[in-house]
């Protein structure tokens, strides 16, 4: 049981690995919404997983997982976060830049 338990939460951090690896820039930011929604999801399912009292390898591998499941979380918001203060437009800035006049040019 303790090798399926190590193997299953092996291959679902290399899983894990891969698919954030693969998402383009351009793509990562729009994502990040439903990253979080998924990450919640995980972060409930991991602390049922290390509050089962299924054994020590699994309390183990499931506090692992929830430090995984909120440090995402907590990174998804804090990158969401930055990501729309640049589209925030400045208070004292005017709200539409002026036209060149044609006698300028």
């Amino acid at each position: 049981m303790l090798i399926l338990q190590l193997y299953v939460f092996v291959l679902a951090a290399f899983v894990g690995y891969m698919v954030i690896t693969r998402v383009p820039p351009l793509l990562h930011t729009p994502l990040m919404s439903a990253t979080n929604a998924i990450s919640g999801i995980s972060l409930v399912g991991s602390m049922v997983a290390a509050g089962a009292h299924r054994g020590t390898v699994a309390t183990i591998l499931g506090f692992i997982a929830v430090i995984c499941a909120t440090t995402n979380i907590v990174g998804g918001f804090l990158i969401t976060d930055r990501m729309l203060k640049m589209f925030r437009r400045d208070p004292h800035e005017p709200k539409s830049p002026t036209a060149p006049s044609k006698k300028e040019s």
